[in-house]
């Protein structure tokens, strides 16, 4: 069913127009395939070439090294707008531009065509290859350096490849089920203002149309029955079909509110609660955290007590802890543990308190109900998202600042995205609660989401105000 949003004058011509989008990629499918290559292309030097070059000294800058160009691009630019644009216009970048999808899917037409296994498929897999991502790279320094890049970015391609001369035929089994940041553009797309809507009946009162006029949906969504965005690759093979395919306008609150209720997930649960905002503010907090520094010293005066000495003395190679001592920056044994015991408890003791605050507000509408505690949880969307996107976005202030370029206004511009995301989070709440009670209750329960956001947004005041 096609999401309503409030008619205004204009909005006709809008509607018209993402019709008209839609349809251009339809038909210049080979322009977009264009485009992806172009983009394989400059990925591939970006992710290759720095890993094999010395590494800049200090008086090298943003546009004048290739090695700071590539961390800028990477790290400062593609990934924290990419997020935006999935807020913006769903999982677009996913199907017009994203290299792996356009390698996996290429290497799916040799595939041996065999089919997904069970494994592969697990419901888990959107948490788990997002949280061992994260990790790994904090503990390889993955944004400071080229090689632990082209270990995580590269390996990942290598991969992607891998699953597509395996498993489907002209599919991305890879997206679909095991890209580490599938669950997170999942997620996040749901809050996009625009997205391919199917109408059911139109579909349903539609002949069969010819074999040539069919299309391949490459992330293996069931178009038929899409209610929401998040599977959807936003590539415009479908536009039209049946007549019963569009894009279209509704409500950014719409498929929070509207849909996530009634297709519950205990596994974006997870990812929300203990991925984007428990994993991703341990992985950006650690380094600064005098908490951390504070358990790394108690850490090494317990073993220098005890005559335990060689984890406080050795590392491990560049491709497991970072080990670079030509620039003084070497990870210990001791350092290695800490980060990644700082990064899980993190994750642990964030995500359960915002667990229980959302249990509260789920139980004060009502009995136990785990769908309402599910469809609570959602709510948090536009909180955990902008979260993780201020901490990819300090990257780029940093590489910024490194080249001598100050940004105005960074601190306001950090407190007035979180004061809208955590508002947008309340507003969700409140309406998501309305469906289930009304009065106190409904009060009670947007509280107990406010105290969960209120949770959020102090850790990352920590890391940006307070540390």
């Amino acid at each position: 069913m096609a999401a309503t949003v409030l008619s205004r004058p204009g909005d006709a011509w809008i509607d018209r127009r993402l019709v008209d989008l839609g349809e251009w990629m339809r038909r210049h499918a080979g322009a977009i395939r264009g485009v992806q290559w172009g983009i394989v292309a400059v990925y591939a030097v970006l992710v290759a070439v720095p890993a094999f070059l010395p590494l800049p000294d200090r008086t090298a800058h943003i546009w004048t090294n290739l090695t700071l160009f590539a961390q800028f691009a990477f790290w400062g630019i593609w990934w924290p707008f990419v997020l935006v644009s999935m807020i913006l216009v769903g999982r677009a970048w996913c199907g017009v531009m994203c290299p792996e999808g356009t390698l996996t899917e290429v290497a799916s037409r040799w595939s041996l065509g065999r089919a997904v296994p069970r494994w592969l498929s697990w419901n888990g897999w959107p948490f788990v290859a997002f949280a061992l991502t994260t990790i790994y790279g904090q503990m390889v320094s993955v944004y400071g350096y080229p090689k632990p890049a082209l270990a995580i970015l590269g390996g990942s391609t290598v991969a992607a490849i891998g699953v597509g001369l395996l498993y489907g035929r002209d599919k991305r089994v890879w997206c679909r089920y095991l890209c580490p940041v599938n669950g997170v553009f999942a997620v996040l797309s749901k809050l996009a203002p625009v997205s391919f809507q199917v109408d059911g009946a139109a579909w349903a009162a539609s002949p069969k149309p010819p074999k040539e006029q069919a299309f391949t949906c490459a992330p293996l969504v069931p178009v038929k029955a899409m209610r929401g965005s998040g599977p959807c690759h936003m590539c415009g093979r479908c536009s039209s079909y049946r007549g019963a395919v569009r894009l279209a306008r509704r409500s950014p609150n719409h498929e929070i509110v509207h849909v996530a209720g009634s297709e519950p997930s205990p596994q974006q649960t997870v990812l929300i609660l203990f991925g984007m905002i428990g994993l991703a503010i341990g992985a950006f907090q650690w380094s600064s955290s005098p908490w951390f520094i504070e358990a790394k010293q108690a850490g090494a005066t317990f073993l220098i007590a005890h005559g335990i000495t060689w984890p406080l003395e050795h590392s491990l190679p560049w491709f497991v802890l970072t080990n670079y001592p030509d620039r003084n920056d070497v990870l210990t044994l001791l350092d290695g543990a800490l980060l990644v015991g700082y990064i899980v408890a993190a994750c642990i003791a964030i995500g359960l308190a915002l667990a229980l605050l959302v249990a509260v507000s789920a139980r004060v509408l009502g009995p136990w109900s785990a769908d309402r505690f599910h469809h609570l949880t959602q709510t948090l969307i536009p909180v955990a998202g902008c979260g993780v996107f201020l901490g990819l976005s300090a990257l780029t202030v940093t590489f910024l600042r490194g080249d001598g370029i100050v940004v105005p206004y960074v601190a306001e511009m950090r407190a007035g995205l979180l004061a809208g995301a955590s508002l947008w989070s309340v507003a969700l709440a409140w309406q998501v609660a309305g469906l289930s009670a009304g009065g106190l209750r409904r009060v009670g329960a947007t509280l107990a989401v406010t105290a969960a956001v209120a949770v959020a947004v102090a850790n990352w005041a920590l890391l940006f105000w307070i540390w």
